[in-house]
């Protein structure tokens, strides 16, 4: 069954997007497995409270990138790629375009080795579709920081950082436009809904 990936900067609105596709796809009688990374497995979990913890500021940017494919290694290994083989229709909350947007751009680290250590990774596993939720980062981040008033360690990174995911996240949509569909984050949610979900139906003739 489809392998969905939701995908934008901090506040695009993604979450809300995946839990709202994943009702829809369950009203029309579909096993559904929703999921995220950094998390989606017990070890994923302890690895995200590591990567979110904005006490960890000194946490070399090498070691983050590090972090996050060990944890994606686990979750294909342990939910991803079972969920699909018994024909679940999987929806995951960020996966390898996030670490392209953010450690390779964001961060700066050296793209060529960014993709080889994430092949390993993700085992061969690539997503169906991809729904990146374009938003300046601005105002995606004092979305972000009105859920609960305080920045997590990435949204308290600068707004260069901030600018240079969104850009990378742009070059993915353009250079993968068979695969990611690059949908508006700036809205109502019920009119961004409707554009999530004409993805969804017109990719998988729902």
């Amino acid at each position: 069954m489809p392998f969905l990936t939701f995908e934008g900067v901090e506040g695009c609105g993604k979450t809300t997007q995946l839990a709202r596709a994943a009702a829809r796809l369950r009203e029309r009688n579909f096993d559904v497995v929703e999921t995220r990374e950094p998390g989606g497995t017990e070890i994923g979990e302890k690895i995200r409270d590591i990567l979110m913890d904005v006490g960890n500021s000194g946490l070399d940017a090498g070691a983050e990138w590090l972090l996050l494919e060990a944890d994606r290694r686990q979750h294909v290994s342990q939910v991803l790629q079972p969920a699909l083989e018994r024909g679940a229709f999987v929806l995951c909350d960020r996966y390898s375009d996030s670490t392209e947007a953010y450690q390779a751009n964001g961060r700066g680290l050296d793209s060529g080795a960014v993709a080889f250590v994430d092949a390993i990774a993700r085992q061969g596993l690539t997503p169906d579709l991809t729904l990146i939720y374009d938003l300046d980062p601005a105002v995606g981040l004092q979305r972000a920081r009105g859920r609960d008033g305080r920045d997590g360690r990435f949204e308290s990174s600068d707004m260069g950082f901030h600018e240079r995911v969104r850009g990378a996240y742009l070059a993915i949509a353009r250079r993968e436009h068979l695969r990611v569909r690059l949908l508006s984050g700036d809205g109502p949610p019920d009119e961004i809904f409707e554009a999530t979900w004409t993805a969804i139906s017109e990719r998988f003739g729902i």
